[in-house]
């Protein structure tokens, strides 16, 4: 698989940096052998660890306020969400942001509107990227900048990927799939699966949050995420090279720096 094992968001991430280009044929000031850049490296590598912990922090108020509501009087999980938030240093601001996106809501209280992107990156890559925006015109077009420089083009590519609703439950040993088969069937999953104890249910994409709901009241089971996910069919699959995939990441990641995408899907294996 590839870096971003298809699926960009929850997956583990590793930092690239980029060799510097130097002037000089000196040993003395070799990249990589100075202090400086091995501090530099290392606080590239610490704060991606951040980046990565804060998203997971907020990503789990989002799914807390999304299944059970807003209050966290009413919603013991979401309580317990914005604790682990605080915790892991998360701002107030960033809290208070994650669970209006839970119930589809900016800040500032208007509601969020859902905008695809698709688009081909280099290298023959396709992605869809989404994104969650109160102002629709203003996502669009600076995403498409960041595409445009990276050498990508905005073009329909959904048809390169099955769109699909997908629940991942949290570790547990006390279920299998016999157990839960008959239940999730009926509640409207298309498939189930276990992996390292954490139950899988795949769905049609508009029962999602019916079949999430259903299963953790009736199993006492607590849902990790429950989203819509976009998966590439088999005969679309764009193998990279490493030094291919080294340049796919630096654009993932410019992409990833706006704010309203929430998800970013692709083609890429390595």
């Amino acid at each position: 698989m590839g870096v971003r094992q298809l699926h960009r968001a929850g997956i583990s991430l590793w930092s690239y940096q980029a060799p510097a280009r130097l002037w000089s044929s000196s040993a003395l000031r070799l990249s990589g052998h100075n202090r400086w850049s091995k501090i530099k490296h290392d606080k590239g590598k610490a704060d991606a660890a951040k980046s990565k912990a804060k998203t997971m922090l907020s990503h789990e108020v989002i799914t807390a306020s999304r299944l059970g509501g807003p209050d966290p009087a009413f919603n013991s999980r979401l309580a317990s969400a914005i604790a682990n938030a605080k915790k892991g240093q998360l701002s107030k601001a960033s809290i208070e942001h994650a669970i209006a996106r839970g119930q589809g809501k900016s800040p500032s209280g208007l509601a969020l509107e859902t905008v695809m992107i698709e688009c081909m990156l280099p290298h023959g890559v396709a992605a869809m990227i989404e994104c969650q925006t109160d102002n629709r015109k203003r996502t669009i077009s600076d995403l498409r900048n960041i595409i445009n420089k990276a050498g990508g083009t905005t073009t329909p590519t959904a048809f390169l990927f099955e769109k699909k609703g997908r629940i991942l439950f949290e570790e547990q040993g006390k279920l299998g799939v016999d157990d839960i088969l008959e239940e999730a069937i009926d509640a409207g999953a298309l498939d189930i699966s276990f992996e390292d104890n954490r139950l899988s249910v795949e769905t049609a994409p508009a029962d999602v949050m019916d079949v999430a709901r259903r299963l953790q009241d009736q199993f006492g089971l607590r849902a990790e995420k429950a989203e819509v996910v976009y998966v590439p069919n088999e005969d679309s699959l764009v193998k990279l090279t490493p030094e291919q995939e080294e340049e796919l990441d630096r654009i993932l990641d410019s992409i990833e720096e706006d704010t309203s995408v929430q998800e970013l899907y692709i083609n890429a294996v390595s």
